[in-house]
């Protein structure tokens, strides 16, 4: 049995940024995940899964070091950011507009994991348990137990659970949760731009409300031969996304021409996904020595595209709080709680709000909603303060 102060499960993003904090802590740190990521090349396809990733998040990733290695890769800044529902009560938020020369980067979900993890040979207290998952952990008074599929065994004064929405660690500790579905799924679909001619829109990320969801445009990173992409993202039932992935590139590229906003322009469908929408959080963060960060503890409706951002902060806070407090107590976890659990209940909610105020085809309230979004969009200082909030400043 060999010993660590701390054992993650979960190596995706989030994860892999703890294990790099805690190892620059001097913290004897293990990490288990089934899939290492797969090495980089140019010419791999763009993943389905991107993020929106706030200034804050980019630099807790150049504090970890890993930053130069994830922005070596495909990296996509953008600038604006758009949403309305009728065309001429648009709500536009620019960089300029709290003197920035980016909002953020659009960023492939793997390759933040891969980046991370080229981060772990620097550092001998880090140990890589890959391929490798969790059967049980064994709980005690001043220790947990990890029993491994493999049957290896650890032993760890505490366990993190960044395995995802569906967190063996949390299950296991007994931490409940408050889920939830939305009843609609939302459809990924990698696109190229041939006729995109517009730089605005190259760095200009942008939501339309409809009655039966939104359709999100997020730019992406140009491919190896110079094309544009983007990042489509539709919202809708369950039969209709059902339908659309029946479909053939072609049929789906038609669809989307007549489903989108004719700003878009033509488009060739590249790939498609989709997952369900769904909320969960955690009734608590920690129990039983053991802590939930990420999708572990919270997932939220994508709207904003604050989901990797606030497990980031969570990274960011659990690492302050550990820093503070020491491991030889609780209360480094009682303040991660404190601080966290309510900021990512309040941006819950707030994203909750909004989606179900614009899922409707009411009249009045269409007419309302609208004119909430264009006195928004001249809102001076309140609009500052809500970019600086999305952006963690």
């Amino acid at each position: 049995m060999i010993k660590f102060d701390v054992v993650i499960v979960g190596g995706g993003m989030v994860g892999a940024a703890l294990a790099v904090g805690l190892a620059k802590q001097k913290k004897n740190v293990a990490i288990i995940e089934g899939v290492k990521p797969e090495a980089y090349n140019d010419m791999q396809p763009m993943d389905l899964r991107v993020s929106a990733i706030s200034k804050a998040s980019v630099d807790l990733l150049v504090q970890l070091g890993a930053w130069n290695s994830i922005e070596s890769k495909r990296v996509c800044p953008y600038l604006g950011l758009e949403t309305w529902e009728h065309p001429e009560c648009r709500t536009r938020f620019h960089a300029h507009d709290l003197g920035l020369d980016k909002l953020g980067y659009m960023l492939e979900n793997r390759l933040m994991q891969l980046g991370l993890w080229e981060q772990f040979d620097q550092y001998s207290n880090l140990t890589v348990l890959c391929p490798e998952s969790l059967h049980h952990i064994q709980f005690g008074n001043d220790s947990n137990t990890i029993h491994l599929d493999s049957g290896k065994i650890l032993e760890a004064s505490w366990v993190v659970g960044a395995d995802g929405a569906h967190s063996k660690v949390r299950q296991q500790a007994n931490i409940g949760i408050t889920a939830w579905d939305y009843r609609q799924r939302c459809m990924l679909i990698n696109v190229e731009l041939p006729s995109l001619d517009n730089d605005e829109l190259r760095d200009t990320t942008w939501q339309w409300f409809t009655p039966s969801g939104p359709r999100s445009f997020l730019p992406l990173a140009p491919s190896v031969n110079g094309t544009q992409q983007g990042s489509l993202v539709w919202y809708d039932s369950p039969k209709r996304i059902k339908q659309l992935q029946a479909m053939s590139p072609e049929a789906l590229r038609r669809e989307v021409l007549k489903a989108f906003p004719a700003e878009l322009g033509d488009i060739k469908v590249l790939q498609a996904g989709s997952f369900p929408l769904t909320r969960r959080h955690a009734h608590s963060y920690y129990a039983n020595r053991c802590v939930v960060i990420g999708d572990a503890a919270h997932t939220i409706n994508p709207l904003a595209g604050q989901g990797v951002n606030l497990g980031f902060k969570d990274v960011a806070t659990l690492l302050d709080t550990i820093a503070d407090k020491g491991l030889a107590s609780q209360a480094a976890f009682v303040d991660y709680q404190r601080q966290r659990r309510p900021d990512n209940l309040l941006m819950q909610s707030g994203m909750d709000f909004f989606y179900k105020a614009f899922s409707n085809d009411i009249g009045p309230l269409k007419l309302v909603r609208n004119l909430v979004l264009k006195a928004a969009d001249h809102s001076g200082d309140i609009k500052k303060q809500v970019l600086k909030y999305a952006l963690g400043l």
